[in-house]
């Protein structure tokens, strides 16, 4: 690894600070229920509660913009379960959010709290992440600085909603993942330096940063169950490395070395840790009796192995519920939109508008939350995909693949989601797509900017021109973080920053 490692650190720790400020500063604002909050914080303050999600009254998002959090349908002790919410999303992205509202109240800051957190956090991983891959500081400070002012990251890290936790965690896994190949690859070295060749090769431990990549896999699908298509991509793309680094190492037999030594390792981490990890994010709606379908009444009734029978019969039939709602989820929105449709960004998400009376120096004010990307680095990243592609090509070089893979994991899945089903899609989906999209645009920077024994003109020249795209990439950010953040602006500024005005209006 080149340069300091005091740097190595320091370097993305400041570029998540700055990722922070741009954050946490007027998290509260705007002082309202956004969008989807209606559901999840709401959801996730039942969880920290109740242990599973309750109904709420009709009336509820007014009561909590009053301070109070009287919201809940009251039900006699007896028929506990008809109080039960029926929701379509697994746990965890909601215990997260409801830490926040732990710790800072039912308010708009407590149930962004944590969104934000693990959107600097993010930060800081992809920074260290494409640091890792490039083996370069530079680079890696680069990709976190793009992800911090990269505008849907920055909506959805000031919004409680679920997507930010489940890219958080795919982000992670694959995190671990890389770490790991890095490690394993190690592993082989010393084994090849000192002891006699075998056709096999060993078998190279438990590979701490492989569970760890499962932990973080399973936890995404326990935030949303898109999480799966990372999982079994992940998964995948381990074992291929696997095999390339014994072939890399000289062994005659590399894929029957991977299926033999690294695989049952593999079934551990990216199987059975990850399945571990979705079920255990149910353990509110396990100990509660007013989750739903939980039938607890019942369970308790005769005796403790029917119980325990019961309570699983019960999770599989809600999980066949919610697998039939998604399949036949077709209702019209008027911001849905296309998968083919997201990288262009041409119909963002309205999260939140209001024309407030005051608060401008103008006739007519607006005051907006606006779910979109920054153009500069969606279509930088669009031309920076379609690069990596040829390179893959013509190098196999493992990066590109692994970026190709990653971005198509979030994105051609959905695909099928609109051909076969019509679903209801939204641009935020593509959020987990986003830290692959910046990778992609760091990796065509260093081949811009060329190896470091390159010629001085050639390095000088690389690096204007990613400077030049950062720069614009910033300008760009800074242009739109008024209907990003809600700042209240004159109406004729919020129009202006309308770039497809039958799109995004």
């Amino acid at each position: 690894m080149r340069g300091s490692a005091l740097w190595g650190w320091l370097g993305p720790l400041l570029v998540a600070a700055f990722g922070a400020i741009l954050r946490f500063t007027n998290l509260g604002r705007p002082n309202a229920v956004m969008f989807d909050e209606t559901y999840y914080a709401k959801d996730a303050w039942a969880l920290i509660n109740f242990g599973a999600e309750r109904n709420a009254l009709k009336d509820a998002d007014k009561l909590l913009m009053q301070k109070s959090t009287e919201i809940w349908q009251q039900c006699a002790p007896a028929e506990i379960d008809k109080c039960a919410s029926y929701v379509v999303h697994p746990p965890l992205g909601k215990w997260m959010i409801g830490v926040g509202e732990q710790l800072f109240g039912m308010t708009p800051f407590g149930w962004r709290f944590a969104g934000a957190l693990v959107g600097v956090v993010s930060i800081l991983i992809l920074a260290r992440t494409a640091r890792r891959m490039t083996r370069s500081t530079m680079l890696g400070c680069l990709a976190g600085f793009l992800l911090a002012i990269e505008g849907l990251h920055l909506v959805l890290s000031r919004t409680a909603l679920l997507d930010i936790f489940l890219m958080f965690f795919v982000l992670a896994g694959f995190a671990c993942l890389v770490v790991d190949r890095d490690r394993a690859r190690g592993r082989l070295v010393d084994w090849y330096e000192t002891s006699p060749l075998s056709e096999h090769g060993p078998w190279l431990g438990l590979r701490p940063w492989r569970i760890a990549a499962g932990l973080c896999l399973g936890a995404a699908c326990a935030v949303k169950w898109s999480g799966i298509f990372f999982l079994v991509a992940f998964a995948v793309m381990s074992l291929i490395w696997d095999a390339g680094a014994r072939r890399a190492v000289g062994l005659r037999r590399p894929y029957g070395g991977m299926a033999g030594r690294d695989l049952p390792n593999l079934l551990l981490a990216m199987g059975l840790i990850p399945a571990l990890t979705y079920m255990a994010s149910w353990s509110g709606w396990f100990a509660s009796a007013s989750g739903w379908g939980r039938n607890w009444a019942q369970a308790t009734s005769q005796g403790p192995f029917f119980f325990v029978f019961d309570s699983i019969r019960s999770w599989l039939n809600y999980h066949f519920q919610v697998l039939g709602f998604h399949t036949g989820l077709a209702t019209p929105h008027s911001y849905q939109s296309e998968p083919w449709s997201w990288p262009l960004l041409l119909r963002p998400v309205a999260f939140f508008y209001e024309t407030p009376k005051s608060g401008c120096d103008a006739s007519s004010c607006s005051q907006a939350v606006l779910g979109v990307g920054t153009p500069v680095i969606w279509y930088g990243g669009l031309a920076a995909l379609i690069a990596m592609i040829a390179w893959y090509v013509a190098t196999r070089d493992w990066r590109a693949g692994a970026v190709l893979l990653g971005y198509a994991a979030g994105w051609l899945p959905w695909f099928y989601w609109a051909i076969a089903d019509n679903r209801t899609m939204f641009l935020f989906y593509a959020i987990p797509m986003v830290p692959f999209m910046i990778l992609a645009i760091v990796l065509a920077a260093g081949l811009i900017i060329g190896p470091a024994d390159a010629a001085p003109r050639r390095r000088i020249v690389g690096a204007s021109i990613v400077g030049a795209f950062t720069l614009l990439s910033l300008i760009n950010f800074w242009w739109l973080y008024p209907v990003l953040t809600a700042e209240i602006i004159p109406y004729a500024e919020w129009h202006s920053r309308m770039l497809f005005k039958k799109g995004w209006v």
